[in-house]
């Protein structure tokens, strides 16, 4: 979906007013650089600039004096008479119109827009000498007219050289060279923005990193293209669809039935092959042994006189099929299949045959050869092609023929060479045969991804490209259970080339440890205060070096602000740029501010792939992107794999070995090092790790390090972040998390510099303050799906997740808080209006390093896993808090045997706080969830499942959208701190519904490690929580975070010494919420208990009070407003209430006066275990009771509960309409099914009687336009299929029962979108998705029927509507979202 860039100011190789963009030597990134004045008339020449390369005497410098010329030549005019000058005159107008007349005479037009067109420019063919240096200076303007070899290229000091064109693109130049160096007002030209190189136009990057005898450029090495201080690079290839998306599934082979391929040796007689003509689906199998069995030759006979008319059939001979072949075996051939072979077939005689029951000699291909000394000489071959009703082509083979003395036979059906894509944008002007094409894998593992070489295709449309061979995998082209999941392919090709030549093997220093191919390749890298750089449609190739820092294929080096902010009346950009097969990362922006980055591709690349370096790159733009297969490189520590990581020990403290799970094992498509950047409307289609990786540096590093000492980016507002999607990722799609160390090895800190660290928190705030009000990072319509760990990670808050669909992953979305108390005072993290899938209709392919293969999904079929059979998928996982879903739909959670697969689950294996205050409400529950929430059991990816975070989990159900009881919590079903007598225990999901109000308090102990705590409420007291803490074992601090009921006594005991000091702080109380808590301490101990306020913002403390004695518990339960303890000496418990005096603000944890807490300090020369529940109970014992009575139970739907959206799609802008189709056949009625329905847009338009339903809806509006049902195919449904179909109408179908005239049904499908007349003689049933009118049939019509045991059952479809492609009118005033928002990105209004 290109776009253009519209006219340029000036024509572009006129110099526009004062310098053309040129910077000011003395700019500072960040700064306007100053006008530039013209320089004057007669200004000397500058000093020669001492060039980069080899010794002087191996270089050729061009000076053309061209001020010398023209002093010269008005000197002389100034000698001669005004009859010479207006001779002169004269003589040059006659030339001037000589050359104009020449050019028209030519086709090639002068025009002011073409850099090669500009008359100033000398022709150069510097022909091809390695070894020459060459230097174009001022007055040095060239046009390159022909392929050159040099040793270096420097183009400085005003120099320009531009690579010849011409109009029908013939003029294809390479030009050879070790580096190319631009600077100081040199410039390099190929084509412009309005004027766009039409020839082929190659530069070859060579030399090898071990090349002594040719010196490094400081800052640059070797292999380069540079543009240094005052350079300008103008790359403009011919504009193209730079990636776009499939709309047709194409499944693995190209067809959906799989194809068929056989061979074997001495299978003697006559083998055969049955093959649906509809659908490639291969159906009998058989040899028939002629030679030796006439009952073969019967049996033969027999099956093919039952044939239909129509199918095809292939034979093929192994070994020898005459001796006992009956004539009437012969003539059954001859008629029915049209041989002409049949009757000559000899002994051993090599013969294979494809043909059409039938259809005639016409329809019959067959081949013979003869058999001497046990050979043939060749294979004896037919082949046919045809095509299926959905207009996917496929060839049928047979061979046939004696090898080497063996006999050998076979079949193949395939798609080979005919497999057609189907694409979202017209590409066919653009996308040539002979282009390399690459298809996005739609699976969990990215290694599915595909190239492929594009082939002429005269019956293609526009939007349509074939391709050589066939696919090995399927490929998504639509959207299934309402999340897009279709396939990118991105065009590899450009007509500007870029590439590093290469050695056939690693070499060198060149990481070869790790690779065996070579890794230097070569690179561009741009520096600060250039004067103009814009790439457009450029292909880089081979580009980047594994073994070095800073040389990678595109790299924006130090360059400031980029935009009109740094003076810049162009912004710079880079367009529609492919970048594949690249050594070290795909395009890397380093202390560069807003450079735009748009469609352009990264594929298959080592290390990070869109690449933001030190962390203080702000205000840069991606859209419309694509990064796909990114791989783990060497370079960082967060671009290595496991092996890597600890393999490369140069730069950690001497003798440590680097941990891969937390400082290593994140290589990212798009590596976001600030949150001030914009992403629109990219896609992160394969990562050996994540997606989009945002993370935060404390201070700015690598070449900016010291720059920024702090650049509060986990306190900065995210950018734009809208219609993003992640798939095919191995750890997640969407991560938002963790830091980089920041300093050096050391003894303290042994860990490499810029390793991943886990001190970094997101929380944004206005201007990155935080005392400010805190601003929301919203996360507007992100697409996730397939990948196999997280569909999205995000730590942090505020954060908002809105307009998103979630499918296949092995958790959907996990939020993760900005810390815990008393670190973290307490955020939101909210998802509203979107779609979690846990099991789609998506399938995959068994494959392409996918490792887990296994039944799942709503149809219970075998299926690609995530992690491994066993894993527990999960829409939602709650993990910290407080976190809120709500307006979201849930489909397609349905657990196995083998596992638990739920809609809503938890954290697993979790030491960490929950809290109450995660809520649910307005979710919609579609059929296909058999688990809407699950609290685990103890198993494998379990545990013990008796964690402190596993024995707290909990959620409120808000409006009881998910248990059918408003307004309850849902808790473990062990967890007897949270019941009362009136819950509701749902076995299946391990939890209990209560109702009631619930806290948490945060416990901290010092001075007795090691301790377990152990709760008991009263009125349970034979069933405690105990927990172990979150520190630690050892640590001489510990915490604790129970979660409890509200208005209830607890006692709390120690596996050990009682603690010397205890801090009791109140977590998410409203004002006068309150618990009454009883500790246990030997007999002897004396108190000081007092209470105070905690100000986490200036970690101040005040209103501090001590608490005062009273004599019975009974006395303290009479006071239960003032600060009083009562210590039971006897039991050894001390009681005291815990209430909340002041309210809670908001997502705060505690209250707007800070953090209520209750300390108690312990003197005591006791040794003994403190666990008083032998001597507390029954003493303290209580009658369960209920404090908020449980609410009715709703059984009826939740109205309007869900999210708005059906379809969560990567174009919103574009409606779609949901459908199904459940046909009926007899045989299913009689196994008790009695459904058959049309659904439009969740309106279900049953049907009860026999026979046939039809269901119209305007492709443009999504309105049902007609319902009709037909009891058998007659004079009525033929005049309403012929004449009362309106136009731009979505045709919908349904049969029940086994209706009559099925066959005569089929001629009337084909003018609304089949390939040709379906052969439904033996079908039972039928499914239909057509269009009436088009100038080709939209991709999505299809036919599904029903025969036998293989019923059509469900199926669901969502079209797109009011497409150009059917004729309807685009809505007038309707704005692209995604274009306003980089209008706003880019600041272009």
């Amino acid at each position: 979906m290109p776009t253009n860039d519209g006219p340029s100011r000036f024509p572009f190789f006129v110099a526009p007013p004062n310098g053309h963009h040129q910077r000011a030597p003395g700019y500072v990134p960040g700064r306007v650089a100053p006008v530039r004045s013209p320089p004057p008339a007669k200004a000397p020449p500058p000093p020669p600039v001492k060039p980069h390369g080899p010794p002087a005497e191996g270089r050729a410098t061009f000076s053309l004096s061209e001020e010398n010329q023209r002093r010269g030549h008005a000197e002389s005019l100034d000698r001669r008479k005004n009859t010479f000058i207006c001779f002169g005159v004269s003589l040059g107008a006659f030339f001037l119109s000589l050359i104009l007349i020449l050019s028209l005479t030519s086709g090639e037009v002068l025009d002011e827009n073409c850099p090669d067109h500009n008359p100033s420019l000398s022709s150069w063919s510097p022909g091809h000498q390695s070894e020459r240096a060459v230097v174009v200076s001022k007055g040095n303007l060239f046009r390159l007219d022909a392929s050159a070899t040099l040793h270096s290229l420097t183009i400085q000091a005003g120099g320009r050289v531009v690579f010849a064109d011409n109009a029908d693109g013939s003029k294809n130049i390479t030009l050879r060279t070790r580096h190319i160096l631009i600077e100081d007002g040199g410039a390099l030209h190929i084509g412009a923005p309005k004027c766009r190189y039409r020839s082929r136009a190659t530069i070859v990057l060579f030399g090898r990193s071990d090349d002594k005898t040719v010196s490094e450029v400081p800052g640059l090495g070797r292999k380069f293209i540079g543009v240094l201080s005052g350079g300008t690079l103008e790359l403009h290839g011919t504009e193209r669809v730079s990636w776009s998306l499939l709309t047709r599934t194409v499944p693995a082979t190209g067809l959906a039935s799989g194809g068929h391929a056989f061979q074997k040796n001495f299978s003697r007689g006559i083998n055969l092959r049955v093959v649906d003509q509809d659908t490639a689906t291969l159906l009998l199998a058989e040899r028939y042994d002629t030679h030796e069995s006439r009952s073969d030759s019967r049996r033969l006979t027999q099956l093919l006189r039952s044939l239909p008319a129509g199918r095809i059939v292939t034979l093929a001979v192994g070994d020898s099929a005459v001796k006992s072949l009956l004539e009437e075996t012969k003539k059954t051939i001859e008629e029915k299949l049209g041989s002409s072979h049949v009757y000559d077939l000899k002994y051993r005689q090599a013969w294979a045959l494809v043909s059409v029951v039938d259809g005639g000699n016409a329809s019959c291909s067959e081949d013979v050869r003869e058999h001497e000394n046990h050979d043939t000489g060749g294979k004896a071959l037919a082949r046919r092609n045809f095509t299926t009703v959905d207009g996917v082509g496929f060839s049928v083979t047979a061979y046939s023929e004696w090898r080497n003395g063996f006999p050998i036979s076979g079949f193949q059906v395939d798609a080979v060479d005919q497999v057609v894509l189907n694409l979202q944008d017209e590409v066919q002007q653009t996308w040539q045969p002979g282009d390399q094409v690459v298809i996005a894998s739609t699976d969990y593992s990215m290694h599915q991804a595909e190239e492929f070489t594009l082939l002429p295709c005269a019956h293609c449309s526009s939007r349509q490209v074939r391709i050589r061979g066939r696919p090995q995998y399927n490929h998504i082209g639509e959207v299934i259970d309402g999340v897009d999941m279709r396939a990118e392919v991105a065009l590899l090709s450009r007509n500007i080339l870029i590439y590093g030549e290469v050695e056939n093997s690693c070499y060198g220093n060149n990481a070869c440890q790790f690779y065996n191919h070579d890794t230097y390749g070569g690179h561009v890298k741009i520096f600060g205060n250039f004067s103009s750089v814009h790439l457009s449609h450029v292909e880089l190739k081979n580009m980047g070096q594994q073994g070095e820092r800073g040389r990678y294929p595109l790299h924006f080096h130090m360059c400031g602000d980029v935009d009109q902010k740094g003076g810049y009346r162009e912004p710079t950009y880079v367009d529609g740029l492919s970048i594949h097969h690249s050594f070290s990362r795909c395009l890397s922006i380093h202390t560069t501010n807003g450079l735009l980055v748009k469609h352009t591709v990264g594929y298959d690349t080592f290390g990070h792939c869109f690449f933001l370096e030190d962390g203080i790159e702000q205000r840069n733009t991606f859209y419309h992107n694509l990064g796909l297969l990114t791989r783990p490189g060497t370079l960082l520590p967060t671009e290595r794999n496991e092996t890597v990581c600890t393999s490369i020990k140069d730069n950690v403290y001497k003798g440590y070995s680097p941990s891969p799970s937390t400082e290593c094992k994140a290589v990212s498509t798009f590596w976001i090092a600030n949150p001030n950047n914009n992403l629109i409307s990219n896609a992160a289609a394969g990562s050996q790790d994540a997606g989009i990786w945002y993370v935060f540096h404390s201070s700015s590093t690598g070449d900016s390090h010291g720059l920024v000492p702090e650049t509060k980016a986990e306190l900065t507002p995210l950018g734009i972040f809208y219609n993003n999607r992640v798939h095919s990722n191995f750890k997640a799609g969407l991560f938002i998390d963790k830091g980089v160390k920041t300093t050096n090895a050391s003894a303290a800190d042994p860990r490499e510099y810029l390793c991943l660290d886990n001190s970094a928190r997101f929380r944004p705030h206005q201007n990155a303050d935080p005392s400010r009000p805190r601003v929301a990072a919203v996360i507007d319509t992100l697409i996730s799906f397939k990948n196999n760990d997280l569909g999205a990670w995000i730590r942090g808050g505020d954060i908002i997740i809105q307009n998103s669909g979630f499918a296949d992953n092995g958790v959907g979305l996990s939020f993760a808080s900005d810390g815990s108390y008393p670190k973290d005072e307490g955020s939101s993290q909210e998802v509203t209006q979107s779609l979690f899938v846990g099991e789609s209709r998506n399938r995959g392919t068994n494959g392409g390093q996918n490792k887990y293969w296994g039944v799942g999904g709503a149809d219970g079929k075998m299926r690609t896993l995530p992690r491994n059979r066993t894993f527990p998928i999960r829409g939602f996982q709650i993990y910290d808090g407080p976190v809120r879903v709500t307006r979201s739909t849930f489909r397609g959670f349905v657990p196995t045997p083998e596992r638990f697969t739920s809609a809503v689950g938890f954290n697993l294996k979790n030491t960490w706080q929950l809290t109450p205050r995660n809520n649910l409400s307005q979710l919609n529950f579609h059929p296909t969830v058999g688990l809407r929430a699950f609290f685990g059991r103890p198993g494998q990816w379990f545990g013990e499942n008796d964690l402190d975070g596993d024995r707290n989990s909990i959620f409120h159900d808000v409006d009881g959208s998910v248990t059918g009881y408003k307004d309850t919590y849902v808790g473990r079903a062990d967890n007897f701190l949270l019941q009362h007598p009136g819950c509701v225990n749902v076995s299946q999901w391990n939890g209990v519904v209560c109702s009631g109000l619930y806290s948490q308090i945060y416990i901290q102990t010092q001075g007795a490690p090691n301790l377990s705590l152990s709760i008991s409420r009263d009125d349970y007291p034979e069933a405690p929580l105990v927990l172990r803490g979150i520190n630690s074992q050892g640590a001489l601090s510990q915490q604790y975070q129970p979660v409890l009921m509200m208005s209830k006594s607890y006692t709390l005991h120690w596996n050990g010494l009682a603690p010397k000091e205890v801090v009791l702080s109140l977590i998410n109380f409203n004002k006068g919420d309150w618990v009454l808590v009883g500790l246990c301490y030997p007999g002897d101990t004396v108190f000081q208990v007092m209470a105070d306020i905690n100000d986490r913002q200036s970690n101040s403390f005040d209103d501090f009070t001590d608490y005062g004695t009273v004599a019975t518990l009974a006395e303290l339960e009479g006071r239960p407003m003032e600060r009083k303890y009562f210590f039971d000496r006897s039991v050894g418990l001390l009681w005291f209430y815990l209430r909340a005096r002041h309210g809670r603000d908001g997502q705060s944890y505690c209250s707007v006066r800070g953090c209520e807490r209750v300390k108690v300090i312990a003197t005591t020369s006791s040794r003994q275990t403190c666990n008083c529940t032998a001597k507390a109970y029954p003493k303290y014992t209580k009658i369960p009771s209920v404090v908020v009575p449980m609410p009715p139970h709703n059984t009826q739907l939740c109205k309007g509960c869900g999210a708005k959206q059906l379809v969560f799609s990567s174009e919103p802008w574009t409606s779609y309409l949901q459908t199904q189709i459940k046909s009926l056949s007899t045989k299913e009625q009689q196994n008790g099914d009695n459904s058959s329905f049309i659904t439009v847009n969740e309106v279900t338009i049953s049907f009860t009687q026999p026979g046939y339903f039809l269901v119209l809806v305007d492709a443009c509006s999504g309105k049902v336009t007609k319902k009709a049902s037909f009891a058998k195919t007659d004079a009525r449904m033929e005049q309403q299929l012929k004449n009362g179909i309106p136009e731009r109408s979505i045709v919908l179908m349904a049969t029940r029962g086994q209706p009559e005239d099925l066959v005569g049904i089929a001629s009337y499908l084909v003018p609304f979108g089949l390939a040709k007349v379906a052969d439904l003689q033996t079908k039972e049933s039928l499914a239909f998705w057509g269009f009436h009118r088009g100038s080709s049939p939209p991709p999505w019509v299809s036919l599904e029927v029903g025969q036998g045991s293989e019923v059509a059952g469900l199926q669901e479809r969502y079209l797109p509507l009011g497409l150009e492609a059917y004729g309807c009118q685009p809505p007038g005033g309707q704005l692209r979202k995604d274009l306003e928002l980089l209008k706003t990105a880019t600041r272009l209004q």
